[in-house]
């Protein structure tokens, strides 16, 4: 298998779903509070870093690569 690059933007959305993910599960099965009206702000925090990640490492060339 060979090496490939990290993929930021990808990474960066997976985490942020787990954790909202484990937000809700946690909220449902204890008594600590989620309030679902936070999820649009920060999915969209959330994707717009994994954005910027993306672009900024997709705006490097192949000689900046360590």
């Amino acid at each position: 298998m060979s090496r490939h690059e990290t993929d930021w933007g990808s990474l960066i959305a997976g985490l942020l779903f787990i954790v909202l993910g484990a937000a809700f599960v946690i909220s449902g099965t204890t008594d600590w509070g989620f309030d679902a009206v936070w999820i649009v702000p920060v999915l969209a925090i959330g994707l717009g870093i994994a954005g910027v990640a993306r672009a900024l490492a997709g705006s490097r060339g192949p000689d900046d690569r360590a």
